[in-house]
């Protein structure tokens, strides 16, 4: 007979004295399937319905038997012994197999958020709870979609989660760092182009309606905080509760600022609209943190509080500094490289910045000094000359590039494929269609790099203030590299019909060869371009519309 005969029925009733008479004989067996379902016995032991006292016991016998490797062993349907003891409800087994693997729910992180689910819909608030304190020491980085639609279901379930001092924290916190998982995307690829479309016209508000998991996350604590009865972290939050006037900004709404969590923002102004007074520790507002970091839309909010923006405005921070003085400071480079690309655009949306923060300022404010005896214009100057001299050194590469062409362009148009007759001193095969089109794109070439030559020129000779990148510079910029690209693309194009000129007749496989070859340089040219030809046309055309936008968003207006 089968020495493991029986086995499985040992499991099903934890009969231990009968299962270790069988493992004494094949020890191997524990991780071995032993059902169709590909079930070990640690699988059946856990999900038999015996007396629980009895099934621990058997457990914790059986996990002495057992190597830490052996508890990831997934049965047919993918699950682990631990997401099924959680699912079950078994607090002490789930425990048990923790203590023998303490990483193994960061092997099947997805089969806890399951069994989470699966505490929430049976009502097992015990396991529930405890899976979830498992779950929230987890990386920001973990929380999905789905993780966050979960954790949804467990606030809405128990909501004296909401209202734990860590449960707050680490929520809060992780949706403060997190800017994208509070913005929702129609996965609908027709969607995305519409939407696209409306809101390069500015005539569709850049938050959707729809909301995700996360933002109603964000809500629920947010609408959940003043039921806190006991002294917290967030003791500097009361306040706000209340509707009073506070100095000391709390933490976690800094981090949002400074992470450019807009939807954040917003959400917890419109829960708690007092926020604006705020200060932080150096007596700085919300406002000029966003002024610091460049986050036009926190910034933009600014239009929505009414007098309240006053009192922000005046506002001077411990070393004297006035909102436009911060504007004058180097801000973060890796911010504003996300919106635009290349020192010249970037010198050009600091001017952006520092006109809006002018125009919005109090005149009085605009010509006084800091602590450092400086004025806001002294401050913007000296700290941007780099971008200054970086943009103009940009230009000096690019006419290298534009010299090449005309080079090359002018001497192809005296260096015709199949030379001259000897006598007329014609192109031989000036009747060629082929010919034809070499001569127009040679053409083409030579007038789009001279003209880009003569732009790249007139950027040189010219006296170039730091105010002249605002809107003159990036002009030019557009056409230089429209016109580049225009000559490198013709100049190939003139490459590739020399080779149908000289091989009509013979190896007509090679011309198309050459063809398709000198398209992919063209093609890959004008990808890498692009997202700078982009960055130039907004830099010229959209920037009116980077600050005091038409829709509203914090408080919309009411229809007649």
């Amino acid at each position: 007979m089968d020495p493991s005969f029986g086995f499985d029925l040992a499991a099903i009733s934890s009969d231990w004295e009968s299962a270790k008479v069988i493992l004494d004989k094949r020890p191997e067996l524990v991780r071995y399937a032993i059902t169709e379902g590909g079930d070990t016995i640690l699988h059946i032991a856990v999900s038999a319905e015996a007396d629980i006292i009895m099934a621990e016991m058997f457990v914790n016998n059986l996990l002495n038997r057992m190597k830490s490797e052996d508890l990831e062993i997934e049965n047919r349907p993918g699950d682990i012994a631990l997401i099924i003891a959680a699912s079950k409800g078994s607090i002490h087994m789930f425990e048990l197999m923790l203590r023998k693997h303490e990483t193994l729910l960061s092997i099947s992180s997805q089969q806890t958020l399951n069994a989470l689910n699966s505490s929430t819909e049976r009502g097992n608030h015990e396991m529930a709870l405890h899976l979830y304190n498992v779950l929230e020491r987890k990386s920001y980085k973990f929380w999905t979609d789905r993780a966050r639609y979960i954790a949804l279901k467990v606030l809405v379930a128990y909501p004296d989660i909401a209202t734990s001092t860590k449960f707050c924290k680490y929520s809060l916190i992780t949706l403060a760092r997190n800017p994208d998982a509070l913005n929702t995307t129609d996965s609908n690829m027709i969607s995305r182009i519409t939407d696209r479309f409306f809101a390069f016209f500015h005539m569709k508000n850049r938050f959707p309606e729809k909301d995700n998991e996360a933002l109603n996350i964000l809500i629920t604590i947010l609408k959940l905080y003043p039921r806190l009865n006991k002294p917290t972290i967030f003791d500097d939050l009361v306040p706000i509760f209340n509707e009073e006037m506070v100095v000391g900004i709390p933490q976690i709404v800094f981090t949002a600022v400074e992470y450019g969590n807009t939807r954040f923002v917003i959400e917890a102004l419109k829960i708690y609209p007092n926020m604006v007074w705020l200060l932080d520790n150096d007596n700085r507002s919300m406002f000029h943190i966003a002024v610091m970091h460049r986050h036009e839309g926190i910034y933009n909010l600014l239009y929505e509080i009414g007098s309240k923006k006053v009192v922000v405005l005046v506002q001077r921070d411990e070393m004297k500094n006035t909102m436009l003085h911060l504007v004058g400071k180097k801000p973060d480079k890796k911010q504003l490289l996300k919106t635009v690309s290349g020192a010249s655009l970037l010198m050009q949306r600091e001017l952006l910045w520092f006109k809006e923060v002018e125009r919005m300022i109090p005149p009085y404010l605009r010509y006084i000094k800091n602590t450092d005896d400086k004025t806001a214009y002294e401050l913007f100057s000296e700290n941007n000359q780099e971008l200054v001299s970086k943009g103009l050194k940009w230009t000096k590469d690019c006419m290298v590039v534009t010299t090449l062409i005309i080079t090359v362009a002018f001497a192809a148009a005296f260096t015709v494929p199949g030379g001259y007759h000897q006598v007329t001193g014609i192109p031989i095969f000036t009747h060629e269609a082929s010919f034809l089109v070499f001569m127009i794109a040679d053409g083409v070439s030579l007038f789009s790099s001279s003209m880009s030559l003569l732009v790249f020129l007139s950027i040189l000779t010219s006296p170039h203030g730091q105010h002249d990148f605002l809107y003159s510079l990036p002009k030019k910029l557009m056409i230089v590299l429209i016109t580049l690209f225009i000559s490198v693309a013709a100049m190939m194009v003139t490459f590739a019909a020399s080779f149908f000129v000289l091989y009509r007749n013979t190896h007509k496989w090679l011309p198309i060869l050459i063809a398709i070859l000198v398209a992919t340089p063209v093609i890959i040219f004008a990808a890498l371009q692009y997202p700078l030809l982009m960055d130039m046309f907004r830099s010229m055309y959209d920037s009116r519309y980077l600050f005091n936008p038409r829709r509203r968003v914090l408080y919309k207006r009411k229809k007649d």
